[in-house]
């Protein structure tokens, strides 16, 4: 196998070599009980490509050709200094790649990637908790949130 990595940021100025449907079906099949809906996937790739004013990031796929093996994408929170400047909002690696090096790898070249510090979310329970463990990710804070939908 030999894999490649590609950053997509943005799919305007060419035709990306994976599309925004490509990209949400590996998520969405690849994240296992810890992902969303596709079309949540989809709104975070439009993010990513900076659909709309003060949006952006990039999208970090690994690749054997056209077959996709891992994917992160990173959001820009434009927000530096007292929240940090990236989220990883969803790393996925093909379940056929797992204990490769592959997750290792995307975790690598998004921190050469980005400028700033990076937060991401994880459930207690998740494998890859111990990957980002090592990686120096540390939970500082207890996050809450109010659904206001469930009210």
């Amino acid at each position: 196998m030999n894999i490649e990595y590609t950053i997509i940021k943005n799919d305007k100025d060419s035709e990306p070599r994976f599309s925004r449907d490509q990209i949400a079906d590996f998520l969405y099949d690849h994240l296992d009980q810890y992902g969303d809906e596709r079309e949540a996937i989809l709104k975070c790739i439009a993010y990513a490509y900076g659909d709309k004013q003060g949006q952006g990031g990039f999208i970090l796929v690994a690749h054997d050709k056209d077959e996709i093996l891992g994917v992160v994408i990173i959001n820009n929170t434009n927000m530096g200094g007292y929240i940090p400047e990236h989220i990883l909002v969803y790393i996925a690696v093909h379940e056929k790649t797992r204990g490769q090096g592959v997750g290792k790898s995307l975790m690598k070249r998004i921190i050469e990637e980005t400028e700033g510090d990076i937060a991401l979310h994880v459930e207690p329970e998740n494998p890859a908790k111990f990957l980002y463990e090592k990686f120096g990710f540390t939970n500082k804070y207890l996050e809450m949130r109010l659904k206001k939908s469930d009210q």
